[in-house]
């Protein structure tokens, strides 16, 4: 099973991420913060402080096409805020 999806690189994780050392993933929805934290440990090689989490449930989406109406829904996602300890950095752009 694998933990992290991937990191969430937008332009408010990026402030959040300057300012209060706190860094985005999307995660498996089994996950708790003791597993995040540690796949994060290891991954990055980084001390974490803190873990956040929320559940994103899915909307329902609808749209008119020429057939009639098309009714779904978004797919629902766990999120983790993850705090950094003093000094330790993750960096998303190394690899671009």
């Amino acid at each position: 099973m694998t933990i992290l999806k991937n990191p969430i690189v937008t332009e408010k994780m990026t402030a959040e991420s300057d300012s209060f050392n706190r860094y985005g993933f999307v995660v498996d929805r089994k996950a708790n913060k003791i597993d995040i934290a540690k796949v994060i440990e290891e991954m990055y090689g980084v001390t974490v402080d803190k873990v956040r989490t929320m559940n994103y449930t899915g909307k329902p989406r609808s749209r008119n096409t020429k057939a009639g109406a098309i009714s779904g829904r978004t797919k629902s996602y766990k999120k983790a805020i993850v705090t950094l300890a003093e000094g330790d950095t993750i960096d998303f752009y190394s690899n671009v």
